[in-house]
């Protein structure tokens, strides 16, 4: 029984992953015969589960798209707060919830009938975030796209403007949405370029899902988010930031996170360095702390803090 149990949700989940399966690729990928597969989705159907399956040599299964999602069996009030809720907090209203918070807005749009949709952008297009951070502001529907072709295990194609050049069109593999320094990130295969590649979300335009579905390849170490990091160390950025600030490292380190290096230096002083292509950033984090600092590089940095320092005296 704990087998078959196992083997249910593992089938369900393969199910909310593409929006159509042949049958004999999903009885592979749940290592069962084409007939246990007929029971698991007919036990699928008994508890409330809309499957459609076509019959022949291409037949296959995909759930039904549009239908209530037992067993939450959600009225349309409760789905679309949901939906919004989530898109709140994948735009970085709640710390720590953006890459969770867009996986399950994946989920929660695809399943959503197209009258829920349009209300659910209806109220989006009336209302703005107020996220703390200063990162781009960024369409939920792009970030909810991007997520189901990761999902989906489905090349996209997009719109991209690189940091330096000219506007391109890329068609990728898309592996994995990374939440970064105030920013999001894809990480995928570049099939123009054979190669893995990171972009920038909000440097992305036009995010079309191909239908074309591939096997996922392995990302060097495995981790998305160490490959990103370490990817990301060898860009120059254009400011080396170095603080020295009189609180405790491990304070700073709490509040600065993995955005900085942070250097002990006694129990009441630490150096931060930090490499930014925005000394906006730095100027925030330092003002927000609260605790005395000396600038110790670069000079563009002392100016910037005593430019806000300025318009901050004015307005108060």
């Amino acid at each position: 029984m704990a087998n078959t149990s196992a083997r249910m949700l593992r089938l369900l989940s393969l199910l909310q992953t593409h929006r159509y399966w042949p049958g004999s690729e999903l009885a592979d990928r749940l290592e069962v015969s084409p007939r246990t597969l007929r029971r698991d989705v007919d036990r699928l159907r008994e508890l409330g589960y809309p499957v459609d399956a076509s019959r022949g040599v291409a037949g296959g299964y995909q759930l039904q798209a549009g239908a209530a999602m037992p067993p939450l069996l959600l009225d349309d009030e409760e789905a679309v707060a949901i939906a919004v809720g989530l898109r709140s907090a994948a735009a970085g209203a709640v710390a720590g919830f953006e890459e969770t918070s867009v996986r399950a807005l994946a989920k929660v749009i695809q399943l959503l009938p197209p009258r829920l949709r349009r209300r659910i952008d209806a109220l989006q297009a009336v209302t703005a975030p107020g996220v703390f951070g200063g990162g781009p502001v960024l369409d939920a529907i792009t970030l909810t796209t991007i997520a189901m072709a990761c999902r989906g295990e489905e090349r996209l194609r997009f719109d991209y403007n690189p940091r330096d050049g000219e506007a391109m069109r890329r068609h990728v593999e898309p592996h994995r949405l990374v939440s970064l320094g105030r920013r999001w990130y894809l990480v995928a295969w570049d099939l123009d370029r054979g190669d893995w590649r990171s972009f920038r979300v909000d440097r992305m335009a036009a995010p079309a899902l191909t239908g074309a579905r591939f096997r996922p390849r392995d990302l060097p170490g495995g981790d998305p988010v160490a490959w990103l990091r370490s990817r990301m160390a060898s860009i120059p950025n254009r400011y080396d930031v170095s603080v020295l600030i009189s609180a405790p490292s491990t304070q700073v380190r709490a509040f600065i996170g993995q955005w900085g290096n942070i250097e002990e230096l006694s129990e009441t002083t630490c150096r931060l360095r930090m490499s930014v292509d925005d000394l906006g950033w730095p100027t925030m984090a330092l003002g927000v702390m609260g605790a005395p600092f000396a600038i110790e590089s670069p000079e563009e940095l002392r100016d910037h803090v005593r430019a806000t320092a300025e318009t901050l005296r004015r307005a108060s």
